[in-house]
C-alpha cells in the first residue's frame, strides 16, 4: 500500500491507551480528529533515543504555538502496547497537550501505509517516523521520514505547513 500523501482521507482505526482513572481505553482516530485541526506523528518505538530526546519533546515544547495557530489535538502514535506508552507518556511530566495512542499490532500504522519493518534489527514491524496535519479527516501536511531519519517530521517542520 502507497503511503498517506497530501489530499488523502485520513482512514479510521481503533487505538489504545490509559485514561487519567488508570483503566485501559480504546479511541478511533476520526472520533479524535472529525472536524478539528489535528497533528498525527509517530514514531518507530516508546523509549528508543531519537523519538525520546528529540520528537516527543519538541511537540511537547511546540504545544502552545500548534494551539495558537488553530491545532486542537496533538497525537502520537507507536507501535507498542498501551502499558509501554502508559508508562513512557509518564517520563514527560511536563507534558499537558500530547496524547500518546498504541497501535499494539500496527493495524493502523499499515493502514496509513506507513509500516517499518525492522526485523533485521530485532524489532519487528513498527512505524516509519512522520508527522500529519490534517484538516476534518484531509491530509494537508506529510512529512514522512526515510528510514531512521529524523529531517522532516519535527514539531518545526509541522509548523513550517500551518
Amino acid at each position: 500500500m502507497a503511503p498517506i500523501a497530501v489530499g488523502d482521507s485520513l482512514p479510521d482505526g481503533t487505538l489504545a491507551y490509559f485514561d487519567e482513572q488508570d483503566k485501559l481505553q480504546e479511541v478511533s482516530i476520526h472520533s479524535l480528529t472529525t472536524g478539528k485541526k489535528v497533528i498525527l506523528f509517530g514514531v518507530p518505538g516508546a523509549f528508543t533515543p531519537t523519538c525520546s530526546l528529540k520528537h516527543v519533546p519538541g511537540f511537547i515544547e511546540k504545544a502552545e504555538e500548534l494551539k495558537s495557530k488553530g491545532v486542537d489535538e496533538v497525537i502520537c502514535i507507536s507501535v507498542n502496547d498501551p502499558f509501554v506508552m502508559k508508562a513512557w507518556a509518564k517520563t514527560f511530566p511536563e507534558n499537558k497537550d500530547v496524547k500518546f495512542l498504541a497501535d499494539g499490532s500496527a493495524k493502523y500504522t499499515y493502514a496509513l501505509g506507513l509500516e517499518l519493518d525492522l526485523g533485521h534489527k530485532g524489532l519487528g514491524v513498527r512505524s516509519r517516523r512522520f508527522a500529519l496535519l490534517v484538516e476534518d479527516l484531509k491530509v494537508k501536511a506529510a512529512n514522512i521520514e526515510a528510514g531512521g531519519e529524523f529531517t522532516v517530521s519535527s514539531a518545526d517542520d509541522i509548523l513550517k505547513a500551518i
